[in-house]
């Protein structure tokens, strides 16, 4: 079965974290390699998990590498860091030999940022999108990408660049010499050429049989069609149809399901589409993908199993340790699509509720907070650090002071300056630090971005903690107090947040080793909407659960000692009533 009519040679992924791009992705270039195409797979996600799920050690190569069981597949992940070195050595690489040691060490430092890490894998995407030889061996070009939020920021940076190269009078930027930019004008030209171009590339949206992804995939579809890209298809992951409809799990989730799909927006309706159903098994290796559009018998161990649920308590146990310091920051963390709004707002409800004060607030770019939470808890306050409205801000803040010492030269040199992409990375950055200060005096509950984009974030504060450490001058207290606080574990609790899966609990657990290389040691991890607590005797549920076991008991005894586990619960927690339900009627193991 082929999902589409009519496939163009570039395929490009995206949609809220947790939704399933990955494995769509991946069941597609399997799919196009059964019948007999070259496909090249691509992840530009920070926090890739193309090799757990394709079963295929990638590495950091920059060289594609055979797919595993699927002959025809060719896989790469544009490694941010690779990518970064790589771009350094091409800006930096001219002047060596003519500038003085001090010079290059000076650019290096400069390209040392969150930013470039994110354009230098902004040209490997380019140069695979709109560079002919750099694909030509292949029929199809796959995208695996970050979710939605870092997404469209990728999507826009072809024409940022590009306008603001073609504007930039001063010869320079953010990274360094405009040369090594000028020389990918063309380059990123023919991205936005490509992007747009509906015989050459289709996004597909991927969305759940939920309100909140079907809100962001219409609202991503929106945000496609003002830059210009308007050959979309649209992917719904994960519908449930219940085989023993006398099993109440089962049943609330087809019902779940089932109003979803009522209230699906007309615009995404009226796009090319098709369905997926939620399977049983783990869409890892070539076979299990190979299942998804070509039905195959797959081993299902599970089917008549049954296993013990975890000894059983409370959500309320984590907070209640949060809670005896009186004031501090909480960080959720985690792949997107596992809870961490949901695990955020609980803890922030029932911390209101005891009498604190609480700031709830979210670092996604793709933010629903204010979905989750309706603003009406006493003692809760909210916000979400807004790319456009902080860089509004900063950008504001540096022309007001370095206005008196300029001329009106100097002063659109700084405005031309200021209209870079990088200024946003350092305004996103200091919001961050400003909010994480706000700890001092009560609780801040910071829902975060998908790992990816976390990692970057955490990046930036290592990099500004250097620079930070040089010369303080002028530096806000709260960025130069940013990292001590982040690796207090006093000040500081980072609660991961999985889904009892393969890829969630893994990437978690990579996440967890960046956070303690870092000096950041996680506080607890919550494992997410397991079917098996629910004890449903579904076919399906039944062996999803099952398959749970073997992970919650990993994340239990080899990766910490204070863990919670919720069960799957009939209706998204919104409200206070809700969320307090959710802390309360979640177990919690503690070795």
């Amino acid at each position: 079965m082929q999902p589409l009519q009519k496939l163009t040679r570039v395929l490009l992924f995206t949609g809220k974290g947790g939704v399933g791009k990955t494995s769509l992705a991946c069941s597609f270039a399997v799919m196009l390699a059964d019948q007999g195409k070259r496909v090249l797979l691509v992840s530009t996600d920070p926090a890739s998990n193309l090799d757990e799920v394709l079963e295929t050690p990638l590495g950091t190569q920059r060289l594609p590498v055979p797919v595993v069981g699927a002959p025809g597949v060719k896989a790469l992940n544009i490694d941010p860091e690779a990518a970064a070195a790589a771009y350094r050595d091409r800006v930096i690489g001219p002047y060596r030999g003519i500038l003085p040691p001090a010079a290059l060490n000076s650019m290096e430092e400069q390209l040392s940022g969150a930013c470039t890490v994110e354009i230098a894998a902004f040209d490997e995407f380019t140069k695979l999108l709109a560079d002919p030889t750099a694909s030509e061996d292949f029929e199809h070009v796959i995208f695996d990408t970050a979710p939605t939020g870092h997404t469209l920021r990728l999507l826009k940076l072809p024409g940022a660049w590009t306008e603001f190269i073609g504007t930039n009078s001063t010869g320079t930027s953010c990274l360094g010499p405009l040369a090594g930019l000028q020389a990918q004008q063309a380059l990123y030209k023919a991205s936005v050429q490509a992007l747009t171009d509906a015989a050459v590339t289709t996004v597909i949206l991927v969305a759940r049989p939920e309100r909140s992804a079907l809100r962001e995939a219409e609202r991503t579809r929106v945000e496609l069609a003002g830059a210009g890209i308007h050959n979309i298809a649209f992917a719904l992951n994960g519908v449930f149809h219940a085989i023993d409809r006398s099993d109440p799990t089962a049943a609330a989730l087809e019902e779940r399901v089932t109003r979803s799909l009522d209230e699906i927006p007309e615009a995404l309706k009226g796009l090319p589409q098709f369905e997926v159903p939620i399977l049983p098994f783990a869409l890892i290796g070539a076979n299990n993908l190979r299942s998804v559009f070509n039905p195959i018998a797959t081993s299902r161990p599970g089917a008549n199993a049954t296993v013990s649920a975890p000894p059983t308590a409370s959500l309320n146990e984590l907070i209640d340790a949060i809670e005896l310091s009186g004031h501090g920051v909480v960080l959720t963390m985690g792949k997107g699509g596992v809870g961490k709004t949901t695990v955020a707002a609980a803890i922030a409800v029932e911390l209101a509720h005891r009498g604190h004060q609480v700031h709830l607030s979210t670092t996604d770019p793709a933010a629903h907070i204010a979905n989750a939470v309706d603003g009406k808890v006493k003692g809760l306050t909210l916000s979400r650090i807004d790319p456009a409205e902080v860089t509004k801000r900063y950008s504001y803040e540096v022309m007001v002071k370095a206005a008196v010492n300029l001329d009106d030269k100097g002063k659109a040199l700084l405005e031309e300056d200021l209209r870079s992409p990088c200024t946003e990375e350092i305004a996103v950055f200091r919001a961050f630090a400003e909010v994480v200060a706000m700890g001092q005096n009560g609780f801040v509950i910071l829902d975060t971005a998908p790992t990816g984009h976390t990692l970057l974030l955490l990046d930036a504060a290592e990099s500004y903690h250097r620079e930070i450490a040089r010369s303080e001058s002028g530096t806000p207290e709260a960025v130069r107090n940013l990292l001590p606080r982040l690796r207090d574990p006093k000040f500081t609790r980072v609660i991961l947040v999985a889904l009892p899966e393969a890829t969630p609990v893994h990437e978690a657990a990579r996440l967890q080793e960046d956070l303690r290389r870092a000096g950041i040691e996680p506080f607890a991890w919550v494992v997410n909407q397991s079917f098996l607590l629910t004890g449903s005797n579904d076919p399906v549920l039944r062996e999803r659960g099952f398959r749970e076991a073997v992970y919650i008991e990993e994340v239990r005894t080899l990766l910490t000692k204070r863990m919670a586990v919720v069960g799957w619960m009939a209706e998204e927690p919104v409200g206070e009533a809700a969320f307090r339900k959710f802390a309360g009627e979640s177990v919690v193991a503690v070795n």
